[in-house]
Order: C-alpha cells, then sequence, then structure tokens
C-alpha cells in the first residue's frame, strides 16, 4: 500500500496520463462528444480493464480512433443517442469475441480475421474520412457545406499545427516524441490565438467544478448493425498492443493473464464507456511507448493514471477550454492522423508478405478498398450498409468463400 501511495508513483501515473491527453481528447472533439465524459469513462474503463485481468498488465485505455470515422457517419444517420447504443452493442462483440478466444484459441481470429481483409479495412477506417480533415484544414465544415474560419487564416494554423506534429513525431526526444498531438494542439492553438480566432466565452460561462455531460444510450438495430463489424479492426490492434507491451515488460500477457481477458477487458470498458456517452476505449501504443521509456512496468501507476483522469473530468472550464479550439486546428492534425492509420493497414500486408497479384487476394483487397472509400451502400431507408461495416463484413465473407490456393495451371506455368 505504502508503495501505491508513494509520491513517484503518482507522478508517474499523471505523466502516463499528459503522454495520452491530447490523443484521448482527440477523439470527443472530433466526434463531437464530450471531452470530460471521454476522460472520466477513459479512467473508469481502465480500472475495469485492470479488475479483469487482474491487475497485472500496465496499460491505460482510452479512446478509439479506430471508431472516429463510424461515430461520424452513424450520427448522422441515427443520431448521438443510437450511436452510444451501437458502441455498447460493440463492446458486446469484444466480449463474444473474448469468449471466442477462451475457447477455441488465437488461431480462430487469425482464420476469420487475416491480414487480407484486417489490412484493406484499418486503411479504409484512415482514408473514408480524408475528405473531412482537408475540409476542417481548410477552414469549413467536416462536410464542406459551411466556411467557419477564413480560408487564408485556416490553412497557417492548420499548416503549423500539421507541422508541429509531424517534427515532433520524427524529431521529437525521449518521451516528447510520445506526444505529437499534443505540441501540434498547442502550436495550432497558438497560431489560432495571433490570428483572433479564438472564442473564449464558452470558459468563462462554464464553472470550475461541473459533472460531465453524461447522456443515455438508445439501441436501434440499424445503428447497431452498422457499428459491429467496426469492432474488427481495434481487436486486431488489440492484440498488437498487448504483443507490443509483452515485448516491453518481458512477460508474455497473451497467456497470463491471457488474451481472453485483456478483450474481456476492452469490451466492457468500451460498453460502460457507451453507457454514458462515451467513446469507446481501447489500449493506448502511446503509453506503451511511455512505459518502454521510463522502465516502470509496474501496473498501479496506471491505477493512478486512471484516477486523476477521473478527477480531471469534474473540471467543467477544462472541458469548455478544449471545445474552444479551432476547426483548422484539429484538421491540420487530422491529415496526418488518417493517414497514419491507412499506413498501419498497409503494413499490416506487408508484414504479412502476401502476393497482393494473386487473384483471391486481389478480388478481396480491391473490394474493401473501393466499397469502403468509395461510399458503396447496400440497402434502403430502414437499414443500409455501407462505409467501414459492409466493406469488412464483405470481405470476411469472400475470404471465408474464395478458395485459398493458385489455379493449377498457374502452379504448372513455367514446367516442362
Amino acid at each position: 500500500m505504502s508503495a501505491f501511495l508513494s509520491p513517484k508513483t503518482i507522478l508517474t501515473g499523471a505523466q502516463m496520463l499528459f503522454v495520452a491527453f491530447g490523443a484521448l481528447v482527440l477523439v470527443p472533439l472530433l466526434t463531437g462528444l464530450d471531452a470530460n465524459v471521454a476522460l472520466f469513462t477513459a479512467g473508469l474503463g481502465t480500472l475495469a480493464f485492470q479488475w479483469i485481468t487482474r491487475g497485472q498488465v500496465p496499460v491505460f485505455l482510452a479512446s478509439s480512433f479506430a471508431f472516429i470515422a463510424p461515430i461520424i457517419a452513424c450520427n448522422q444517420l441515427y443520431g448521438s443517442a443510437a450511436t452510444m447504443g451501437a458502441l455498447m452493442a460493440a463492446g458486446g462483440a469484444y466480449m463474444l469475441l473474448a469468449l471466442m478466444v477462451r475457447l477455441k484459441g488465437t488461431d480462430m481470429l487469425h482464420k476469420v480475421l487475416p491480414p487480407v481483409v484486417v489490412g484493406p479495412v484499418i486503411m479504409v477506417i484512415g482514408l473514408a474520412l480524408a475528405p473531412v480533415a482537408v475540409n476542417m484544414a481548410m477552414g469549413k465544415s467536416g462536410d464542406g457545406t459551411a466556411q467557419l474560419v477564413a480560408y487564408h487564416d485556416a490553412v497557417w494554423i492548420s499548416m503549423s499545427a500539421l507541422v508541429a506534429t509531424l517534427v515532433v513525431s520524427v524529431f521529437g526526444g525521449g518521451i516528447w516524441r510520445l506526444v505529437p498531438i499534443l505540441a501540434g494542439v498547442l502550436t495550432g492553438y497558438l497560431c489560432a490565438l495571433a490570428f483572433g480566432v479564438v472564442d473564449f466565452s464558452a470558459i468563462q460561462e462554464a464553472s470550475w467544478l461541473a459533472a460531465p455531460a453524461f447522456s443515455a444510450p438508445e439501441f436501434k438495430w440499424q445503428a447497431i448493425a452498422f457499428m459491429i463489424p467496426v469492432a474488427v479492426a481495434p481487436a486486431i490492434e488489440h492484440i498488437g498492443d498487448m504483443m507490443a507491451i509483452s515485448n516491453v515488460t518481458g512477460k508474455d500477457f497473451l497467456k497470463k493473464p491471457g488474451l481472453h481477458r485483456t478483450l474481456m477487458g476492452d469490451g466492457v470498458a468500451t460498453t460502460l464507456a457507451a453507457s454514458v456517452g462515451g467513446p469507446p476505449n481501447t489500449t493506448y501504443s502511446e503509453v506503451t511507448g511511455a512505459v518502454m521509456l521510463t522502465k516502470n512496468f509496474n501496473p498501479r501507476v496506471m491505477t493512478w493514471t486512471a484516477i486523476i483522469a477521473v478527477v480531471l473530468a469534474f473540471i467543467g472550464k477544462m472541458g469548455a477550454g478544449l471545445q474552444t479550439i479551432p476547426v483548422p486546428v484539429m484538421g491540420g492534425i487530422m491529415i496526418l492522423l488518417f493517414g497514419s492509420i491507412a499506413v498501419v493497414g498497409l503494413k499490416t500486408l506487408m508484414k504479412a508478405d502476401l502476393d497482393v497479384s494473386a487473384p483471391r487476394n486481389l478480388v478481396i483487397i480491391a473490394l474493401i478498398l473501393v466499397f469502403g472509400i468509395g461510399g458503396m451502400q447496400i440497402g434502403g431507408n430502414e437499414f443500409a450498409l455501407q462505409g467501414v461495416s459492409l466493406c469488412a463484413i464483405f470481405g470476411i465473407v469472400l475470404n471465408l468463400l474464395l478458395p485459398d490456393h493458385q489455379p493449377e495451371t498457374e502452379q504448372n506455368d513455367g514446367q516442362g
């Protein structure tokens, strides 16, 4: 108990939150959710994860980037309350996945979700909203219908945020290399102040202490069917995160406490978050990097990170301050963020050493990319599958149906 209450443990926990903070609040700011609710649910989700994994894994859970595009799309189609209900269902899908891993092992995951499906789906998640990022960088609303900040001012602001983010990401040293988003937000915000486009009225009107703006979910089967397939990508990313933190700490967390427990932790955290209006939670790679740098492998540190996040969630002026960040700042960061997500998908394909010119692989990858990025829709007014959901389901079905072998004529090609 004394080690848990030591100033060093508490300060290290605060440092971990600092590393995750920029990315944590970015998701609610981009999707129209409450940043203070996101802080609260990140802390609550991490505590739930620790309880499920028996306090053995030094990770912090917070807003998942993979859900940004689907949340925006689902909000437009079905409303925010139905989106929260759909995210709760996505958390339930995580839990079912955890049970399947517990019963069947990880081989089942690789059979249903091989790199030829997961790679292009992740690329779609990154590229589907590229026009939104560009519109915001030019000072427009996400759909491009309204000019919120003068074009010339917006370009200067967004490019300052973008350049700062990539400079810190590429050239930053030590722990600073782990906070490129935070650096981009701060630089863009300062530039926006210089151009006089920041409105402080929200901060003046907000109370110092205030409960986060919790909201209740609503359940619509159309929204649920739209969102559940999206859980595919973050589930695969979660396995990568667990492998990374295992390598950093020298412990195999896939065996103890087990991948089924860590997946269950993600699922429960996501369901809890959505039940009060927060974004879905996932393990954070930035925090894994911080653990590697500090060499502090004590999971109790993350308990303090979670507690501090919950406490900060009740500071009303902080949430109001985050809402004053101008659209071009977020747009500049989104350009790099969405591109980076797409590169993760490309890396998934490259790491698997797939022959993308093989007819089977070519068909699966091509259809996933065109369906997802092109905006293909199947269905009508009552229910329609589109975007990430459609291409994920289509990819899984094609992978299971198409024969996994080369035609005999190709095998004998060139043989005498």
